[in-house]
């Protein structure tokens, strides 16, 4: 099995890690999330290796991941970071407008972080998300301190391949609904 740092699957590991985990939760009836393609336009192929070595975006994109989970909507992002610092430029204002008005018709959007170094996979959800880039668009920090983050939600790999992100999904929700009951 190989290892979480291994050279050969750096860049694309932890997005083939949740693709795993996604069809593992299609294949067993819990969830159905895809990944959406950004759109782009090729300008330049290289006749040799027949890859696209220039092309342009046809149009922002939105989030990593789009599904649902037994009649949950979801969408998510995936970031990684090297350091214990991750810099909230990494994640694009049309991407935090985007989650926002998903969670406004009742959808769960968060962020899935991964600290390379640590080996740990952090569920950042959209109210946190909010709090640090509005804190960053008023002249504070532009980035999020290790230190900063919840405890209670960082997954460090154990003896799955999966990343159940679905359990963070569902504190999520019951505290919605513990919510509720406070107003």
């Amino acid at each position: 099995m190989p290892s979480w740092k291994s050279r050969g699957l750096r860049g694309s590991f932890f997005e083939e890690l949740i693709n795993e985990t996604n069809e593992y939760y299609r294949d067993n009836g819990i969830a159905l999330v895809h990944k959406i393609p950004t759109p782009i336009t090729p300008i330049e192929i290289d006749k040799e290796s027949k890859h696209i070595t220039l092309a342009y975006f046809d149009q922002i994109s939105t989030v990593d991941y789009v599904g649902v989970a037994q009649g949950v909507p979801l969408c998510f992002d995936c970031k990684e970071c090297a350091q214990d610092t991750f810099p909230l430029h990494n994640v694009h204002e049309h991407q935090v407008k985007y989650m926002r008005d998903f969670e406004a018709q009742g959808g769960v959007a968060f962020l899935l972080i991964y600290y390379t170094e640590r080996e740990i996979i952090y569920y950042m959800n959209y109210d946190e998300l909010a709090f640090f880039y509005d804190r960053m668009e008023k002249g504070g920090r532009k980035s999020v301190a290790f230190s900063e983050l919840d405890g209670t939600r960082f997954y460090k790999k154990g003896d799955s391949l999966y990343v159940n992100y679905l359990e963070y999904v569902n504190d999520d929700l019951a505290r919605r609904e513990d919510g509720k009951g406070d107003d």
